[in-house]
């Protein structure tokens, strides 16, 4: 007997990486990858730097944080190294942590993925909550520290101007990553709940022209280095994807459908708060939080609860606590926790009850 239920939980984890692979990985997965590595590779970071200093305006850098993080494909420990970076560099405190928060839900992989898994509607809410969480997170740390920040302001010594500086190496990167975006939107889109043929059909000519571009248009270094960061993107992400949602099938059987309707069902303040939690301390690679989700909302979780672990899921987890208060002293890390926590569980009662 126990033999059969260990087959049985087995054979559901297998079955949802079976669907996975087969319906996602193709035509989703690869030209996001690829424009994950080509953002990497070809968006200079020193523009990015240059905003987020000390005299940038917030009204500048915080948005800048925000949405330069699309392309950065990390979870919540594998950013931390990229914030700490900028912070030592000369970033400010605020675009600092705001990174810390955007950059693993708000990135091109998660995004589309999440929109693959989980719905159009869903993840623009999820877009519109991330994006007003980061800019409060932005503020309060910005509020708190104002002291710190302007003694470490004078210690100091401003950046030298750059007399020239292009956020793009040239036009043709901006117009291989514009088809790259292209030929990932379109099958998804246009083949919306038509055969899995269908989409292909649509995917495929799309990415052969934005090969021949790269082809024609860079030289053979610039598409090995190009390649070497896509291919970065995909060993770092792509095996804790494939077991996260083996795992995520595995849940779908053992959790008893009452458990999730009972503790998490409904729109209610304690259980998005709880929802909030869950998804603070536990880990998920990349992309795996929307799966988790997806079988969380088939076994009764309401919407106000799945939209918290969709906000806190990718972007904090016990480890990332633990090296956040390591990087960026104690006080901060407990300052950043707590805040990201608070606001992220109001934001998403507020969101999953009036635009869900």
């Amino acid at each position: 007997m126990a033999n059969e239920q260990l087959l049985l939980v087995i054979d559901a984890g297998l079955r949802a990486l079976v669907d996975y692979v087969g319906q996602h990985t193709v035509t989703c997965l690869v030209p996001a990858f690829f424009i994950a590595g080509a953002m990497n590779y070809f968006i200079s970071k020193d523009v990015i730097v240059r905003y987020f200093g000390f005299s940038a305006r917030r009204l500048t850098s915080f948005p800048l944080a925000t949405f330069s993080s699309i392309g950065l494909a990390v979870c919540s420990c594998t950013v931390i190294p990229i914030a700490s970076g900028l912070y030592r560099r000369g970033s400010s405190i605020g675009p600092a942590f705001i990174f810390l928060w955007t950059a693993p839900a708000l990135n091109i992989l998660t995004i589309t993925y999440s929109g693959a898994i989980l719905g159009i509607e869903i993840t623009l809410v999820r877009i519109l909550a991330a994006i007003s969480s980061s800019f409060i997170i932005g503020i309060v740390m910005v509020t708190v520290f104002r002291k710190d920040e302007r003694e470490r302001a004078e210690r100091m010594k401003p950046s030298k101007a750059m007399d020239k500086m292009e956020a793009l190496q040239s036009k043709h990167s901006l117009i291989l990553i514009l088809l790259l975006v292209v030929t990932l939107l379109m099958p998804n889109y246009l083949g919306a709940g038509r055969p899995y043929a269908d989409k292909l059909l649509i995917f495929l000519p799309l990415f052969a022209a934005s090969m021949v571009y790269a082809y024609l248009k860079f030289s053979r270094d610039e598409i090995l280095q190009w390649f070497h960061e896509t291919w970065w993107f995909v060993k770092k992400i792509l095996p804790l994807l494939l077991v996260g949602v083996f795992i995520v099938g595995v849940v779908g059987v053992i959790l008893p459908p009452e458990f999730v309707r009972d503790v998490l069902g409904g729109n209610g303040l304690p259980q998005t708060f709880l929802a909030n939690f869950i998804g603070a301390v536990m880990y998920f690679s990349s992309m795996t939080e929307s799966p988790f989700v997806k079988v969380m909302m088939d076994l009764g979780m309401g919407k106000a609860p799945a939209l918290a672990l969709l906000l806190t899921g990718p972007g904090m987890s016990l480890p990332s606590m633990l090296a956040i208060m390591r990087v960026f002293t104690v006080k901060k890390g407990l300052v950043y926790i707590l805040t990201a926590v608070v606001v992220s569980t109001i934001t998403a009662f507020i969101f999953g009850n009036l635009l869900l």
